[in-house]
């Protein structure tokens, strides 16, 4: 495997958030757009976190049935 590939700038956590690695740009429902700034930054797929569009774990204390894919 490449090295560009070792570490891949997005990854979808099953039941989880996504991850992203590196400097992005995220757009919520409202059109903002919020910049990254951490190393690693975690985005809520379920839409429950208090913290929209950063996940705040909400995620862990769904029902399966309501948890991201």
């Amino acid at each position: 495997m490449s090295a560009a590939f070792e570490h891949p700038d997005v990854v979808l956590c099953p039941g989880g958030p996504m991850l992203l690695r590196g400097d992005h740009v995220v757009e919520d429902a409202d059109g903002v757009r919020h910049r990254t700034t951490r190393a690693v930054t975690a985005v809520c797929r379920c839409d429950k976190s208090a913290s929209f569009p950063w996940c705040d774990g909400t995620h862990k204390v769904l029902p399966d049935r309501l948890r991201p894919a």
